[in-house]
């Protein structure tokens, strides 16, 4: 009956509350011939919008009705909830499991009766129900037959997660061996020739497949007595093959799924089929970490099964003693790091499996647990994810609420994932944008009342925890082993702790557990947050060289804080501070040192996103210095508040450094290295320049009053003058003064004299901050001439006896510190001498060419490796720096760029003039950073300067990990040290030396 135009129909109504999206479509199909008989049954209605996708299962009935040659399937819909529930389940989830049936319209009788064997079907029944398939076609209907079984049973509820995961992957087992069964019977001579067994690997291996997989599988092959080792490998790979392509090739029925033996040794380039033997050697020899993380799920499946079993007796004593390995631990994490790292960032979002709190962080985490205590905990070797995550909170390896939330959040995420490849048998990890599909789904998992939002919520919630616990798992029962627990809890053994911090890489893991039993034992309120932050905190640890003096640090910084009511605060509120604070205290002794001094600078690693790590400029440092001098009782004192000053801000340089090397979480590595080097050089240049203006404030006032009886100027020298200081650096500088109107040139002298000695005094008197030495060197006649001459002096003395070594040093000549004009006028008179108005003659370049050429000979330490020595070594700074200098000499006269203090802005200035080429830049731009780089790393890790790599073990790990070199790549560092700086010298060669 047609209901009144401008007014809806019952029936339009009532499929409005039962879930139809599109009740006019719906109306229609209800009323068409197929339907005509039972469009009001009420039975129907309920039943259809139960379904996931009502109009989807609608549609998927009629379709199927229209391929009945008779009413058997409509009134046995009808009259049997059981087939009801199933069919339309299906339907309302899957069109593509709709199609299936439109085009055979007799597999719904597959759904009809479920005997208690059919409830939990296992390999035996699916192979029963693969039995007739022949070839190819026959066996991908037979197999989406039972495929519809499995769907049945898991839309209604019949199946959880794990058991359908399981049903899956004993269907995979029985179709592998259907196909395998096909294979051979095309080949016969091939099939008398060998023995085959296919290993699962992957989710298939571990009894956990999803509805559409690549199924990864390793073939193992065998010759029979008597044949030929070689000719048995053939035909075993072309039965592997054709096997293979049975699975996978596209025919008018579709594919099954891909077969994928990437996993295989050597991965696309080995063979598809190896002997045992070959794969323990391969194993044995050359296997990377993840190849047995991978031998995790290892099961044989099909072929000779007892050939299958001999592998996997073989194989499985190496895969426990792979957490033996070095670099174990960073090596697992570093891969799951890569793999969000490939992950398309329009995708990161959406992506279930990869993405941050995904399944692979859940797959990953346990894993690695496994693999750590597999070894002596037979109990943990399960291929299974939900097994094994069970028996890992049994054995109190992780804790029992943190085991029962992941496997909550799993199961919810895989059964995201089953719903949306059931939809249309697609491969895919990505949860869907369009409404209609994100609706389905949401109804799928039995969320009704706002599907979309629901399923939105629901998913962010589970994958928050997933990124929350996954890499807790790992270090929160190390606390536990040494902390109390409530009664019932069960705790990893004091062996299995020790195991467990073998494998994160500690040196001394009875020491290691020592320091977590004084941080998080007892009732207080300070280990209770100490609770929560070191499982954090120790993985940030074992992300370092060092995790030992990482963790011994923390202990000694929290011993010092522990009372301060802010510390922990800060640490538990603001994520960046825990995790700058972990990797400055892991990362060598330089910052932890400074740091130790006055544990109070540790609030300088929070504010906010690392604002408090940005470098001050000069002038607010100086004006903090210039204050704190002006408050004191002395000069002592005075100076003492401006290296307390320069102590911190070394430790927030080298925070800001170190952090901006490794990276966070949150924020890369930085990597331009070159901003990272000129970042270090300005902070601490300035800071030094402050810190001299103070300590010479200081000394005037405290021996003249507010005025000395001369004009005092400091002029930056060297690296210091040129910006370039690094955290070993003395301060280079000369020290020029003029006397003041009516004061005789003795009484000058003197005390000119006088400041220079007090302010060295002062700045070296031992103390809890680092002294500041300064290096007067660079003077005329060096150290045998006066520390301190007048304007007039230094303008004679540059007249008459000037060489050409002391007009290249004044290229780095600056004034830092005291009397501006004074220091102007010192500039003034120095720059015809270091820029020529005429150039160098060939004398003067014949003399710097001999100069460096001794300097190299002479200075170079004995026993020193000259191709890593960092400072004279064949394209280290010097060979930079003399080229640059040279240039500068020749042309700065008529290259206003070339007139600067700074190596990088030469060197740029003069490729800009056309004085080398850009790629001779480059090269030599980016050696002279390296190099800097390396040296700032080695007093960063040693706390003392060095000119060369370190041969400590974990000392040269370390300024590997601070040039970003993942661990175990060290011998990468240093031969590209070495190759880096062999290009430079060919340039030195070329452009210095004129070879």
């Amino acid at each position: 009956m047609t209901a009144a135009p401008g007014r809806r129909s019952s029936t339009f109504t009532r499929l409005l509350r039962h879930g139809f999206t599109d009740p006019s479509a719906a109306e229609r199909l209800l009323e068409g011939p197929e339907l005509t008989a039972v469009r009001n049954d009420p039975v129907l209605l309920e039943a259809l919008g139960a379904t996931a996708d009502p109009d989807l299962a609608l549609h998927g009935l009629v379709r199927l009705l229209e391929a009945q040659a008779d009413r058997e399937l409509l009134d046995t819909v009808i009259a049997a909830k059981p087939l009801r529930d199933r069919l339309l389940g299906v339907l309302g989830a899957s069109a593509a499991l709709a199609d299936h049936l439109a085009r055979h319209a007799g597999d719904w009788h597959a759904l009809v009766t479920y005997e208690p064997r059919d409830l939990h079907p296992g390999v035996e029944e699916f192979e029963r129900g693969l039995a007739e398939a022949t070839d190819p076609v026959s066996l991908r209907v037979a197999y989406r037959r039972c495929l519809l079984s499995i769907a049945a049973r898991d839309v209604c509820g019949t199946t959880d997660l794990a058991e359908t995961a399981a049903e899956l992957a004993d269907l995979a087992t029985a179709t592998l061996r259907a196909a395998l069964a096909i294979a051979r019977a095309a080949a016969p001579e091939d099939a008398a020739l060998c023995r085959l067994a296919v290993i699962a690997m992957g989710k298939c291996g571990g009894h956990e497949l999803n509805y559409v997989s690549d199924v990864d599988v390793i073939f193992v092959g065998e010759a029979v007595d008597g044949a030929d080792e070689g000719k048995a490998l053939r035909s075993a790979t072309k039965l592997a093959s054709h096997m293979m392509r049975i699975c996978s090739e596209t025919t008018v029925e579709g594919s099954i799924w891909p077969v994928d033996a990437n996993l295989r040794p050597e991965g696309r380039n080995g063979p598809l089929v190896r002997t045992l033997s070959s794969h323990r050697a391969y194993y044995q020899r050359w296997a990377k970490t993840w190849e047995f993380q991978a031998l995790l799920k290892a099961r044989p499946v099909a072929g000779d099964l007892g050939l299958g079993e001999e592998y996997v007796e073989a194989l499985e004593p190496l895969v426990w003693k792979a957490a033996e390995r070095e670099n174990f631990v960073p090596d697992v994490q570093k891969m799951r790091r890569r793999v969000v790292e490939n992950i398309p960032a329009a995708e990161i979002d959406r992506q279930l499996k990869l993405g941050p709190g995904g399944l692979r962080d859940v797959e990953f985490a346990v894993q690695l647990l496994q693999l750590v205590h597999g070894r002596t905990d037979a109990s943990l070797r399960s291929g299974t994810t939900l097994d094994a995550l069970q028996a890992l909170a049994a054995g109190g390896y992780i804790g029992r609420a943190d085991a029962a939330q992941l496997d909550d959040a799993y199961r919810f995420l895989r059964s995201m994932e089953h719903r949306i490849q059931l939809y249309r048998l697609r491969r895919t990890h990505l949860v869907p944008e369009d409404e209609a599909d994100l609706r389905r789904l949401g109804r799928s998992l039995g969320l009704r009342t706002d599907p979309v939002a629901e399923l939105n919520r629901e998913w962010k919630r589970h994958a928050s925890v997933v990124r929350r616990l996954h890499e807790k798992l790992f270090y929160r029962p190390l606390l536990d082993a040494v902390a109390q627990l409530g009664l019932g809890e069960a705790r990893l053994s004091p062996e299995a702790a020790r195991e467990r911090m073998v494998a994160l890489g500690y040196a001394d893991p009875a020491a290691a557990l020592r320091h977590l039993e004084a941080l998080a034992s007892g009732v207080t309120r300070k280990a209770a947050i100490q609770r929560t932050l070191l499982p954090v905190l120790l993985g940030w640890f074992a992300d370092s060289a060092d995790p030992d003096a990482g963790l011994l640090n923390f202990r000694k910084v929290s011993d010092a804080l522990g009372k301060t009511p802010w510390y922990l605060r800060l640490l538990r509120d603001e994520g960046a501070a825990a995790e700058n604070l972990a990797r400055v205290l892991s990362a060598g002794r330089l910052a932890p040192d400074l740091l130790m001094r006055a544990p109070e600078a540790v609030a300088l690693l929070g504010d906010g996103d690392g604002g408090g790590l940005e470098p001050r400029g000069r002038d607010s440092l100086e004006q903090e210095i210039l204050a704190a001098v002006g408050r004191a009782d002395g000069a002592q004192q005075a100076v003492t508040a401006a290296r307390g000053v320069r102590r911190r801000e070394l430790f927030r340089t080298a925070a800001a450094d170190i952090v901006g090397s490794y990276g966070t979480e949150t924020q890369p590595a930085e990597t331009d290295q070159g901003a990272l080097m000129d970042r270090v050089g300005g902070a601490v240049s300035d800071l030094t320049a402050a810190t001299l203006a103070g300590t010479l404030r200081a000394v005037v006032r405290d021996g003249w009053g507010d005025t000395l009886p001369t004009r005092f100027a400091v002029i930056g020298m060297g690296r210091f003058g040129g910006h370039e200081l690094g955290y070993g650096s003395d301060a280079d500088v000369l020290f020029v003064h003029e006397p003041r109107e009516g004061v005789g040139e003795r009484e000058a002298s003197e005390a000119a004299n006088k400041v220079v000695s007090e302010m060295r005094r002062l700045l070296q008197i031992p103390s809890a901050d680092p002294p500041l030495l300064i290096d007067a060197g660079l003077r005329p006649e060096g150290k045998s001439g006066p520390l301190v001459r007048t304007l007039t002096s230094y303008a004679a003395y540059y007249r008459r006896w000037s060489l050409v070594w002391e007009a290249q040093a004044l290229l780095r000549a600056e004034p830092v510190a005291g009397d501006g004009e004074l220091g102007r006028r010192f500039i003034e008179l120095i720059d015809p001498l270091r820029y020529p108005a005429a150039g160098l003659g060939e004398d003067a370049v014949r003399e710097i060419r001999r100069l460096k050429a001794r300097m190299e000979s002479e200075r170079l330490p004995r026993g020193a490796d000259p191709k890593l020595h960092t400072k004279l070594g064949p394209g280290g700074l010097s060979d930079v720096e003399w080229t640059v200098q040279l240039l500068q000499m020749r042309h700065g006269a008529e290259e206003p760029g070339l007139r600067t203090t700074r190596t990088r802005a030469a060197l740029s200035a003069a490729q800009g003039a056309g004085l080398l080429s850009e790629e001779n830049a480059e090269i030599l731009d980016e050696a002279w950073v390296l190099a800097t780089r390396v040296r700032n790393a080695v007093m960063l890790v040693r706390g003392r300067a060095g000119d060369t790599f370190p041969s400590e073990t974990r000392e040269l790990a370390a300024v590997g990990r601070y040039l970003g070199y993942e661990a175990g790549h060290v011998g990468d560092m240093l031969d590209d040290y070495r190759r880096t700086a062999r290009r430079a010298r060919n340039v030195v060669q070329e452009l210095f030396y004129g070879v």
